[in-house]
């Protein structure tokens, strides 16, 4: 059954699962061109609630606060505020300087509203879940385009790296950023840690530079990384990095959505603005979800055989 925003009114409360949901200036503006509302982005999160979910369960959410709308400034929240909702599940995870941070984790519909609710127009949840923040169960490519470089570039260096991976018999999965590159994800066997899917991501990283020397780079330097170049960033496989979750809206032109896409579609040509939170779910009815290969335990990667 669907959850719907009530529209004609700025403050609302909704009884999902025994959780009262509070949620606030629902006619604020979060794009002015075109004019997107609030209502609209908490609208489009209960729509894709059903495919989005499950990628988000149980992992720690680092909040990305947008107070004033996706025009305005944002700032990061790592720790849950107070007071909270009691129903709001947390994840508390120690750091190198030995402080231990409550972290929400988005573990349902409530929960989801909640966070979009603050002002989080895209979600960043951690690539490990919270019974073992040290050990991911995915690992990522962010392909970022230097100045100079064109969304067609991305697209060449995105089947470039499929096929690196392929020949190491390595199944891919391609999502747009929803910004202006391309995310590559491989689904991996739960054992090595962050740090050891961070060196694997960066060795390959390294050899496709070398490989297409004209194409790629791997510097994560910006002052040393070549224009007309399409950064392969290894990097945010780090600890503690998180970026833009599957079906997250993002802080665009249009409201656009980092959205899973077959190869078939890279290599046939696609472009950021052809996903939105206005055609996404409708998108996701007819075909499903094309990220569901990361939330299966068949066909999952050991990737210490590489390392």
């Amino acid at each position: 059954m669907r959850v719907v925003i009530p529209s004609g009114q700025d403050e609302a409360h909704l009884e999902i699962a025994n959780c009262d949901i509070k949620l606030t200036n629902l006619n604020k503006l979060f794009w002015t061109q075109p004019a997107i509302s609030k209502r609209d982005l908490l609208q489009y999160y209960a729509d894709i609630s059903s495919v989005l979910l499950p990628h988000l369960k149980n992992r720690a959410m680092v909040m990305k606060r947008y107070p004033n709308g996706a025009e305005g400034e944002f700032f990061f929240q790592k720790r849950i505020p107070e007071p909270h909702p009691k129903w709001i599940e947390t994840c508390e995870i120690l750091h190198a300087s030995g402080n231990k941070i409550h972290f929400p984790m988005v573990q349902d519909l409530p929960s989801l509203l909640w966070v979009v609710n603050l002002g989080c127009v895209d979600l960043n949840q951690w690539y490990a879940t919270c019974d073992d923040v040290d050990r991911p169960d995915y690992l990522h490519f962010d392909l970022d385009p230097s100045p100079g470089a064109t969304f067609d570039q991305v697209l060449e260096t995105a089947l470039a790296v499929r096929s690196d991976l392929s020949e190491l018999k390595i199944p891919s999965y391609p999502k747009t950023s929803g910004s202006r590159g391309i995310h590559i994800y491989v689904p991996i066997r739960l054992g090595p840690t962050q740090k050891q899917v961070w060196g694997f991501a960066k060795e390959l990283a390294r050899k496709l530079a070398a490989k297409f020397p004209e194409l790629i780079t791997a510097e994560y330097r910006i002052a040393k990384r070549p224009a007309k170049h399409v950064l392969v960033d290894y990097n945010q496989n780090a600890w503690g990095r998180t970026l833009a979750s599957v079906y997250s809206a993002r802080p665009k032109a249009q409201a656009t959505v980092s959205t899973p896409v077959s190869w078939e579609e890279v290599e046939g040509g696609i472009k950021i603005e052809d996903f939105r939170i206005d055609n996404v779910p409708d998108r996701v009815r007819k075909i499903g979800d094309l990220f569901r290969p990361l939330l299966l335990v068949r066909g999952r990667v050991r990737l210490e055989q590489f390392l």
